[in-house]
């Protein structure tokens, strides 16, 4: 049976009569990183919010490490990192201040203790800082956003925490050192049998790490899936005709379209290869191709303006 780390059944949240996040049914299973993507505004941060009992729903509930969000008890919230948008930290302290600051709401990992066991793990928040070529000296306020970024990351990571909830959390690091997070840290959580949700304006990081993916359009959860569901889900196809394509497009999964002079091309969903074909050949197409995309051409296609699409909903299998 599969343990779900995190689970939302109607999660809902209103902000006067604005809808931020509707009906949201998530579950999350243990050890899985999954990318939490959407546009500016999209509610992927109130969702977080919501989930780490921030905000009070205004119907439906969530559940992390088997707690309802809204009564997450201290030895819960323990086993949860948070990295927030923007990487807020107290700006007078020096990164040696603040890392005694956090420890002190953490026991301290013994000298017995294996790799990845609870706690607060001094070694590993220094050779973080280390590896980030940081001083304990330096005080918050003069460091980079960057840096900020960096310091955030390893007091997060310091814990050992089960579950990491992550909002942009490359928002500031440069390419390098993002990539090198991404893949060193991440990889090493994950061999621990950590449980990761992020979310990122960069869809180049959700393609390097993640096995799932959760896209969000307006407060609507819009695929629910594995990444590599989506990844070949989500097709362009490009029709030649001798002559101006058709007027109407009956295929099947049809998400979009575009045409010029004798050239159609549409962005489908789940449509089987076989009916690409048989369309082809009822529309009379003298040719097509499948035009590849990359992670980030695909979501802008699967979120454009409302008006060109319909909702999609896929469960992970």
């Amino acid at each position: 049976m599969t343990e779900f780390v995190l689970e939302t059944q109607g999660l809902t949240k209103f902000y006067g009569d604005k809808l931020a996040v509707d009906h949201i049914d998530l579950k999350i299973p243990r050890g899985c990183i999954c990318g939490f993507v959407g546009r500016n505004g999209s509610g992927k941060t109130t969702a977080i919010k919501l989930l780490l009992g921030f905000l009070k729903p205004t119907a439906g509930s969530s559940r992390l490490l088997g707690c309802d969000s809204q009564d997450l008890t201290p030895a819960i919230r323990q086993r949860i990192g948070y990295v927030a948008e923007g990487h807020r930290l107290i700006r007078w302290m020096t990164i040696a201040e603040i890392a005694k600051f956090q420890s002190a709401f953490f026991h301290e990992q013994p000298a017995s203790a294996k790799q990845g066991d609870a706690g607060w793990d001094s070694k590993f928040f220094w050779d973080m800082i280390d590896y980030f070529g940081l001083s304990k000296k330096q005080k918050i306020k003069h460091l980079s956003n960057g840096q900020r970024a960096q310091v955030s990351l390893a007091l997060t990571l310091a814990p050992n925490p089960e579950l990491l909830i992550m909002d942009d959390p490359t928002l500031g690091l440069d390419a390098a050192i993002r990539r090198q997070f991404l893949e060193g840290i991440i990889e090493l959580i994950m061999r621990q049998g950590r449980t990761i949700l992020f979310s990122s304006h960069i869809l180049g990081d959700i393609e390097r790490v993640a096995d799932k993916i959760v896209v969000i359009d307006k407060g609507v959860i819009r695929a629910d899936c594995s990444l590599e569901q989506f990844r070949t889900e989500v097709k362009k196809v490009r029709f030649v005709f001798n002559q101006s394509p058709p007027q109407t497009i009956d295929i099947e999964g049809l998400l979009g379209s575009r045409r010029s002079d004798k050239e159609l091309e549409v962005i489908l969903v789940g449509t089987a290869d076989e009916k690409i074909a048989e369309w082809a050949k009822s529309s009379g197409a003298a040719d097509y191709q499948t035009i590849n995309m990359n992670l980030e051409d695909q979501f802008i296609e699967y979120t454009a303006p409302a008006g060109r699409n319909k909702p999609f909903t896929w469960e992970a299998k």
